[in-house]
C-alpha cells in the first residue's frame, strides 16, 4: 500500500492581477500544506489568469507569469504543485502546465489540444505541442513529459486535453504514469459537471491512474462564469468532489490514493501495453510522506446537485455569482434596473439581489418604474411588490411628457403628424428610447452598473430597441431564452434553491403576459409567435445550424397540435428577422454564456451584419 494524499484547488483568479492571482496560489498551497497534502493541482493559466487574450502576446505578461512561478516554486517546500502559465519558447507561445516540486522547478507541460470552437480561442494566441517533443527551457525539461517524482509517475493532461479521443492520458499511461493532474478553465454550461465526472472517472479507470481535476472559479474577465469544479477520482470511481459556485476565493478538496492499487490494474488489464524505454521521463527525488490507512473520502455533493430542477439551480447560482465577481472586479458599488414589472426586468432584478445578498439590497439595487399612459396598473403593482419583496430601494416617475417633447419636436422637423397607423414603430422605440437615461444618471451618481433586461429571445429577433430597453453596461439574462426565464420565477415564486427560498412576488410575474407596454393591447407573443416555438426555432438554427426548410420540419413534429401553414410562417418571421437585426446583436451589452445556444457574437456565433438572408436557393 502507498497512500498519497492528492488535492486539487479552484481559484478565482483575475487576468493580470499578478499579485492577487500569486497570493491566492500561495494561500491554496499553504491550505493544502495545513491538510497534509503532498500533491496538489491548480487551475490551467493560474498565474496569468485564463482571459488575459491578446495581452498574452505581450513579452512583460509572459516575464510577469515567469517571476510569479519563481515565487511560488520557493513555497513549495515539501509538496508538488501543478500549476499553469504562458511560456514562451522557439519564437512560440505555450499554455503550459509546470510542476513545482520540493522548492524547485521541475518540469514544464504544454498543453497538445487547444481549444478552438465556441468561446474559445486559444489557437489565437498559443501553438499545440506536438505529442513526443521534448526541449529545454531555461535548463528546465519541457515537453511531453512524464515526471518520476519519487518513483511516482506524474503527467498532465491540460483541459482540452481531457475532451479529445486521443488523449495525452493514454500515453503517459503506458510509459508508467500513477496520477494525472488535470489543471483546467472550463467555462460552465448548463449539465456540463455531470460530462466532467464521467471523463475524471473514466480516465482514472482507462489509465489506471489517481486523477486530479482543478478548475477556476467565479466570473474571472467578464461573459465567461466558471463554476469551481472539483474532482478526484482513483480506481475508476470519484473520491471527492467540490462545491461549486462558492463565494470564496479559493475552494479546495484532496483524497488519499494508494498508488498500488492503479498500478495492480493496470498490469492486470489483458490489453495494456507498456511503453518501455524511458522516453520523455524526468526522474525528481522526493520523500513522499508516510500516510495511515483511511477509509475514502465521499464526493462532497452539495444537495442541490441531486435536485430534479438542477437547470434552475445551476441558472441562479452561475448568473448571480457572474454578477457579484462582475460588480466586485468592475469596481462598482451597487446595480440599477429599470424595473417594469414584467419577466425580464424583474427576474433580473432578482438575480441583482441575490449576487448582493440581504445585508447590501438596501443601498445596492435600485429599481426604477418608468411609467408612461400604456402601462397597466398590474405591472405598476408588480414593480412595486418585487422590489419590496427584494429589499430594494424602489423609485417611481412618469415619462409621458419626455414622449410627447420629442414626438412634437419630430414632427414639427418632419412637417407632419406621427400616427399609429404609419408611425408604429417609431412611436413604440421613443417610449423605449426615453427611459434609457433616468436610470444612466442614476447610475451614474451611485457608480453603479446599470443591468440591460433584454432576453435571448428577443435578441434573436430583434424584439428590443436599440439604445431602448438595451441600455446598459451588462446584459445578464441575454443568454438564456424566455421560455426558461418564465419557468424559472414559477420555480423562484413558490420554491426557490436550495437554502435560498422563495421569493413569492416572482410567482405572480410568472402569470402576467409578456408584453412591452408601448401601444394599447399589445403582447410580445402576439407581436412574435409563441415563445415556446420561437425558441425551438432558434434551437434549431443557432445550436443544431439548420436552414429554413429543415427547420420547418423539425419544429412541425415538436408542435403537432399547431397549424402547419402558421408554423411556416413563424420559421420564416424568424429567419427574416434574425438577418435583419444581427446590428443589434453586435452592440449588445456584454453578457454571460450558459450553453451552446449562445447568440453573442463576440464569443460564440459569429454571422454576417449584412447578407441577403434566407433566400430560395437556385
Amino acid at each position: 500500500m502507498k497512500l498519497i494524499r492528492l488535492a486539487t484547488a479552484a481559484l478565482n483568479q483575475t487576468p493580470l492581477d499578478w499579485s492577487g492571482n500569486l497570493r491566492r496560489c500561495l494561500e491554496a498551497v499553504e491550505q493544502a500544506r495545513a491538510a497534509g497534502v503532498s500533491i496538489l493541482c491548480l487551475p490551467e493559466l493560474a498565474l496569468s489568469g485564463y482571459g488575459c487574450e491578446d495581452a498574452f502576446h505581450m513579452a512583460a505578461v509572459q516575464r510577469a507569469a515567469w517571476r510569479s512561478l519563481e515565487t511560488l516554486a520557493a513555497a513549495t517546500e515539501g509538496m508538488a504543485v501543478g500549476v499553469g502559465l504562458p511560456v514562451f519558447h522557439g519564437g512560440a507561445l505555450f499554455d503550459a502546465a509546470a510542476l513545482l516540486v520540493d522548492g524547485k522547478l521541475e518540469g514544464l507541460v504544454p498543453k497538445q489540444n487547444l481549444a478552438g470552437d465556441g468561446l474559445h480561442y486559444e489557437p489565437r494566441w498559443f501553438k499545440a505541442w506536438p505529442a513526443g517533443a521534448r526541449v529545454l527551457h531555461e535548463g528546465v525539461p519541457m515537453g511531453d513529459l512524464l515526471l518520476v517524482v519519487g518513483g511516482v509517475g506524474v503527467g498532465f493532461e491540460v483541459c482540452e486535453d481531457a475532451w479529445v479521443p486521443a488523449r495525452p492520458g493514454g500515453s503517459l499511461s503506458r510509459r508508467g504514469a500513477d496520477i494525472l493532474l488535470n489543471p483546467s478553465a472550463s467555462h460552465f454550461a448548463f449539465g456540463k459537471q455531470e460530462t466532467r465526472r464521467r471523463f475524471v472517472a473514466e480516465g482514472s479507470r482507462a489509465f489506471g491512474v489517481a486523477y486530479a481535476y482543478a478548475n477556476l472559479l467565479g466570473n474571472e474577465a467578464g461573459r465567461v462564469i466558471y463554476d469551481g469544479a472539483l474532482l478526484v477520482a482513483t480506481a475508476g470511481a470519484v473520491a471527492a468532489e467540490g462545491e461549486r459556485f462558492s463565494s470564496e476565493e479559493g475552494t479546495l478538496v484532496w483524497a488519499d490514493v494508494d498508488v498500488e492499487v492503479n498500478r495492480m490494474l493496470r498490469a492486470k488489464t489483458a490489453s495494456f501495453k507498456p511503453e518501455l524505454g524511458g522516453e520523455g521521463t524526468v526522474s525528481v527525488p522526493f520523500d513522499w510522506p508516510a500516510l495511515a490507512a483511511s477509509k475514502a473520502a465521499a464526493p462532497a455533493l452539495a444537495a442541490w446537485e441531486r435536485s430534479p430542477r438542477l437547470k434552475e439551480e445551476e441558472f441562479t447560482r452561475a448568473v448571480s455569482l457572474g454578477l457579484r465577481d462582475y460588480l466586485r472586479k468592475s469596481g462598482c458599488s451597487g446595480f440599477v434596473v429599470s424595473l417594469s414589472g414584467g419577466a425580464d426586468s424583474s427576474a433580473t432584478a432578482a438575480l441583482a439581489a441575490l449576487a448582493l445578498g440581504p445585508e447590501r439590497r438596501k443601498d445596492g439595487l435600485l429599481t426604477v418604474f418608468q411609467g408612461t399612459e400604456h402601462s397597466s396598473p398590474a405591472t405598476r403593482a408588480s414593480a412595486r411588490t418585487v422590489a419590496a419583496e427584494l429589499g430594494a430601494t424602489h423609485v417611481e416617475w412618469e415619462v409621458d411628457d419626455l414622449v410627447a417633447g420629442f414626438t412634437k419636436r419630430a414632427e414639427k422637423a418632419l412637417g407632419r403628424t406621427l400616427t399609429w397607423d404609419d408611425d408604429d414603430i417609431t412611436l413604440q422605440n421613443i417610449q423605449a428610447r426615453v427611459r434609457a437615461p433616468g436610470p444612466w444618471l442614476l447610475a451614474n451618481a451611485r457608480n453603479a452598473l446599470l443591468l440591460c433586461t433584454s432576453d435571448r429571445s428577443e435578441a434573436a429577433v430583434g424584439y428590443a430597441t436599440m439604445d431602448g430597453d438595451t441600455a446598459g453596461g451588462l446584459a445578464p439574462i441575454a443568454g438564456i431564452d424566455k421560455a426558461f426565464l418564465l419557468r424559472w420565477l414559477e420555480w423562484m415564486g413558490t420554491t426557490g434553491p436550495e437554502g435560498l427560498g422563495a421569493i413569492p412576488a416572482l410567482a405572480s410575474v410568472a402569470k402576467l403576459k409578456p408584453s412591452p407596454e408601448l401601444k394599447p393591447g399589445q403582447t410580445s407573443e402576439g407581436d412574435l409567435m409563441p415563445y415556446p416555438v420561437l425558441d425551438a426555432i432558434e434551437r434549431a438554427f443557432v445550436r443544431d445550424k439548420r436552414g429554413p426548410e429543415e427547420t420547418a420540419a423539425v419544429v412541425a413534429v415538436e408542435f403537432p397540435e399547431c397549424d402547419s401553414e402558421r408554423l411556416r410562417t413563424w420559421v420564416g418571421k424568424f429567419y427574416r428577422l434574425w438577418c435583419r437585426n444581427q446590428w443589434k446583436r453586435e452592440r449588445y451589452a456584454p453578457s454571460f454564456h450558459l450553453d451552446d445556444e449562445s447568440l453573442d457574437p463576440r464569443g460564440w456565433f459569429r454571422f454576417p451584419i449584412l447578407s441577403a438572408g434566407f433566400t430560395a436557393a437556385p
